[in-house]
């Protein structure tokens, strides 16, 4: 069984304002979107924290919802607390998403969750050869992931330092994350 964990708690200070709470043109949320390209997942679990109960309001009542108190610090702390709420949890695997992955959908998750095994597994998307999210983490390596997400770094450290599968979807998006307003 994986959950899918979507870290949406930042303020998005480069962006100008909480991509939790962001719009497409055409008006799609960000967040919903998001949430929807993690219905694979067995559970989908949101991590929130800038504009907590804005967000909040957006989604369905069948998301799960983790506030990181700690959130300001970066994408660490928020990888942390979804991580540490799961570890209470039968999950053996959990896909980590980001919110803001506008061409990542339904596809690329359940090309990741094929390769789920258990709770040793490591697997991330790659696009076009360059390692990106989603990433899956076995629950054998939550813990040391909790250890050293740090600052906007989230799992980046305990990765390079460890055997990753990468699952190429380069075919299905390019995985580019939107960091600026235009």
């Amino acid at each position: 069984m994986t959950v899918g964990l979507l870290l949406a708690a930042g303020a998005g200070e480069r962006y100008g304002g909480p991509k939790a709470l962001a719009r497409d043109d055409d008006g799609t949320s960000w967040l919903l979107r998001s949430v929807q390209a993690l219905r694979p997942c067995s559970e989908i679990v949101v991590v929130l924290g800038a504009e907590a109960e804005q967000a909040a309001a957006l989604l369905p009542m069948s998301v799960s919802r983790i506030r990181a108190d700690d959130w300001a610090e970066g994408m660490g702390a928020s990888l942390r607390a979804g991580l540490a709420a799961l570890a209470s949890t039968s999950h053996e695997t959990a896909l980590v998403s980001l919110v803001d992955l506008p061409d990542v959908d339904a596809a690329v998750v359940a090309r990741l969750l094929a390769t789920a095994t258990g709770p040793r597994d490591l697997a991330r998307a790659a696009y076009d050869g360059v390692p990106g999210h989603p990433v899956l983490i076995g629950r054998d390596h939550w813990a040391g992931v909790i250890e050293v997400a740090t600052g906007d770094r989230g799992a980046r450290d305990y990765l390079a330092a460890h055997e990753v599968l990468l699952v190429e979807c380069g075919d299905l998006a390019t995985g580019a994350d939107v960091d600026h307003a235009y």
